[in-house]
């Protein structure tokens, strides 16, 4: 229980240090200027894709599969994997770098669970490589999506294919010409039970009858590059090798899809809180304001020493997970899993609204990282499943095993 870094981990850790130092931090704010400009839209910047070939050749790459996944793991465990998370998670849009951003790193998990060998070939591969960005279309406007057994999309046989008609949105990543694949959560046989009902299938984003119906914008950003589609499937018809693992599978799946993600997720915004509270410092020490710094200011001086205290929290909660995951797989970790999604999003919102107070006008402009963890943790909450929810699952979870000692 002491979370103790093994050596390995530490040179990683350090590895990854001196590449942000290096060659992220640096161009922090070059890929914000090149991306939020509208001429540049779903565009990267031209020197992006020779910053992640460094960083495939330094091999500091995939590293967020466990090791269960080998050969295609670099073969970490779940709590190696979390302390190098909170390093590459300091700039906002530092994991694609690394090709450890979501969606794309739980569809490769699935892929490399539940995928045969030739979809593993077609799609898997690509992924790994960095060649090709992916979707997960599980959200839909009509319906209540925090309950994925009411996914309305239908998934109908016909000969030797599937024909697939209905609606999604809030699908990550879909805008962007980098994406080619979506995994797409449908319902395959209503009058099977409640967990059953729905199957996973993998669509090319190209497949004709994959309507784009609009981008949707987060807090007025259309998160340009990859953004969040609303998409329309009218007939559009797949082969049946592409169903996953098998009809009726949907919701394990989804489930299954987030294990390992959760707390990956969670020291992600460990990391951007962690870097809010480093700028929240800095400016306290920097500013003058009638006539003594702020780190003077008693008032500051608890903002930073609350957000201190909730970082922490956070990360040993999140190595918890990460430690149950490992000794105990991933229904043992349930419980905690559920706490970190609770927790963390939470947490990054509140210290990016104490760093935002602290530096003024300058805390809500492009000048620092802090107007956006303050957005995307905020969105996190609805996005990756409603808060209440995740307490919901918590609160029975709890009653369950004091019921049963």
């Amino acid at each position: 229980m002491g979370f103790e870094i093994t050596d390995r981990v530490a040179e990683l850790n350090a590895q990854l240090e001196a590449f942000m130092q290096t060659h992220v931090y640096p161009r922090e704010h070059d890929y914000e200027e090149f991306t939020l400009n509208p001429e540049n839209l779903w565009q990267t910047p031209p020197w992006f894709d020779e910053l992640r070939s460094q960083a495939k050749d330094a091999g500091l790459w995939n590293l967020f599969l466990p090791r269960e996944y080998e050969p295609w793991s670099p073969g970490l465990t779940n709590l190696e994997i979390a302390t190098l998370f909170e390093t590459m998670s300091k700039v906002t849009w530092a994991q694609p770098v690394f090709n450890c951003s979501a969606p794309d790193r739980g569809n490769m998990e699935v892929l490399a669970k539940y995928g045969t060998p030739e979809q593993q070939e077609a799609w898997l591969n690509p992924l790994l490589e960095g060649e090709i960005r992916s979707a997960y279309a599980m959200t839909e406007p009509q319906v209540a999506s925090s309950d994925a057994t009411n996914m309305e999309l239908q998934i109908k046989r016909d000969g030797d294919e599937y024909v697939l008609n209905g609606r999604k949105w809030w699908t990550t990543g879909a805008v962007g010409p980098r994406c080619k694949v979506m995994l797409v959560m449908g319902q395959t046989d209503p009058n099977a039970s409640r967990h059953k009902q729905h199957s996973t299938i993998l669509v090319p984003r190209d497949t004709p009858g994959v309507e784009l119906v609009r981008p949707l914008r987060v807090f007025d950003s259309l998160h340009s590059p990859g953004g969040e589609a609303e998409l329309v499937f009218n007939d559009v018809r797949v082969p049946v090798t592409n169903m996953i693992k098998g009809e009726g599978c949907g919701f394990e799946i989804a489930q299954g899809r987030l294990g390992p993600g959760r707390f990956q997720y969670a020291m992600g915004f460990v990391g951007l809180a962690q870097r809010c509270l480093e700028l929240m410092c800095e400016r306290a020490e920097d500013r003058v304001a009638f006539g003594e710094k702020l780190s003077k200011k008693t008032s500051v001086q608890h903002e930073i020493a609350r957000s201190r205290c909730e970082i922490e929290q956070c990360r040993l909660l999140t190595l918890q997970a990460a430690e149950v995951m490992d000794n105990g797989g991933l229904d043992a970790a349930r419980p905690y899993i559920s706490m970190v999604k609770i927790v963390a999003p939470q947490m990054a919102q509140n210290v990016a609204d104490r760093a935002m107070q602290v530096f003024g006008g300058k805390g809500v402009c492009q000048d620092t990282l802090i107007p956006s963890v303050f957005t995307r943790a905020r969105f996190c909450r609805i996005a990756d499943g409603p808060d209440e929810v995740h307490m919901s699952q918590l609160g029975k979870m709890t009653l369950r095993e004091l019921a049963t000692g």
